[in-house]
């Protein structure tokens, strides 16, 4: 693929139209990664890099829900645009709440299309950027290989406590609600549902980074809102 061109990731299992969006966004000057079924599609979306991903929501092996849903869990903000059949507005409505950027419904012209992916990634500068790791006060928390170092010793991370110091962090400064993160990193629909595991990961995430519960300066508490994450990231 060519060094600084964008890479859109497209998961349709109709040849025609797939071969379609390929062709028309190699034209647009964008590198294309595609896949014909769900099983391909979920494995280059958790896999590989690209810039923004095009779903098509009914597929064999894993529906487009699904794929959507793990790239929620391991990439947060990763710019996605589901397309649609005509009629199916449920499905469009679980795949915004799932964190869908937009959605182009079925038949779609190329113009549109186009038109649509250039408008999301145009936001996506301002999407907050993934992180790899931080680095803070001689604390230095590996979110790739789960684990955070002291200057004496380390301590492991469970990969859901990593996913969400690491959506945390990527929104470092900002107030994060309960819902959204059950949202972007537990990929359920809070409508209805009553837990309290955000709360209890934040206090197992505290223990591990040694951040007093009682006076926290790393994951901080936002009363009536959420959590925060105080300090911005290190080096990604």
């Amino acid at each position: 693929m060519a060094a600084g061109r964008r890479v859109i990731l497209t998961v349709e299992d109709d040849a025609a139209i797939r071969r379609g969006i390929v062709d028309a966004l190699g034209f647009a000057g964008y590198d294309v990664l595609e896949a014909g079924d769900g099983t391909a599609g979920v494995k280059l979306a958790t896999t590989s890099r690209y810039d923004l991903a095009l779903l098509d929501l009914v597929l064999p092996g894993k529906s487009g829900l699904e794929i959507l849903r793990e790239i929620r869990i391991s990439r947060p903000t990763q710019p996605v645009i589901v397309l649609t059949a005509r009629g199916e507005e449920s499905d469009r409505v679980a795949g915004l709440k799932l964190g869908a950027d937009d959605y182009v419904v079925k038949p779609f012209s190329v113009r549109e299309l186009l038109a649509r992916v250039e408008a999301v990634l145009r936001r996506s500068p301002e999407r907050p950027a993934d992180v790899h790791q931080i680095e803070l006060d001689g604390l230095v928390i590996d979110l790739d290989r789960l684990e955070v170092r002291f200057p004496r010793g380390r301590t492991e991370l469970s990969e859901r406590e990593a996913e969400l110091l690491r959506y945390l962090a990527a929104n470092a400064g900002r107030a994060v609600s309960r819902d959204e993160l059950l949202r972007r990193v537990w990929g359920l629909d809070p409508q209805g549902l009553t837990t309290r595991t955000i709360d209890m990961h934040v206090t197992r995430l505290r223990e591990k980074l040694h951040d007093n519960p009682a006076d926290p300066r790393i994951v901080l508490t936002v009363r009536g809102k959420g959590y925060m994450f105080a300090r911005a990231a290190g080096p990604a």
